[in-house]
């Protein structure tokens, strides 16, 4: 049965959370971290993708991201497989990185 395609339309605001395989570390060091959040604004630039907050943990990460131009899960793809190449060439392993599909919660913006 294939997945439910997830729910995405222009200026929608979404919580993304990204976990590390098995809880492992997806951020060893500052080099790492420096690489994503370079590749980050990258792809963001790219896309005309909207960012406003971003945390990376050393087993996970979390964005807020509005859709721009691009869906999110075309940022998401590039974004995530082009850092798990990366993370692999240099800590010298194979195999995935992140733990299946990143989370990607929908946020209401209200009237305060």
């Amino acid at each position: 049965m294939p997945r439910k395609a997830r729910i995405d339309a222009p200026g929608a605001l979404h919580h993304i959370i990204v976990r590390g395989i098995e809880r492992r570390k997806i951020f060893y060091d500052n080099t790492d971290r420096d690489n994503f959040l370079e590749r980050l604004g990258s792809v963001l630039t790219e896309t005309r993708t909207p960012c406003f907050a971003w945390a990376l943990i050393p087993n996970h990460l979390h964005l807020l991201l509005r859709t721009g131009a691009t869906p999110i899960a075309t940022v998401m793809r590039r974004l995530l497989t082009g850092y798990a190449v990366t993370f692999n060439r240099r800590h010298r392993r194979h195999g995935q990185l992140f733990q299946n599909r990143y989370k990607s919660i929908l946020c209401q913006v209200g009237n305060a």
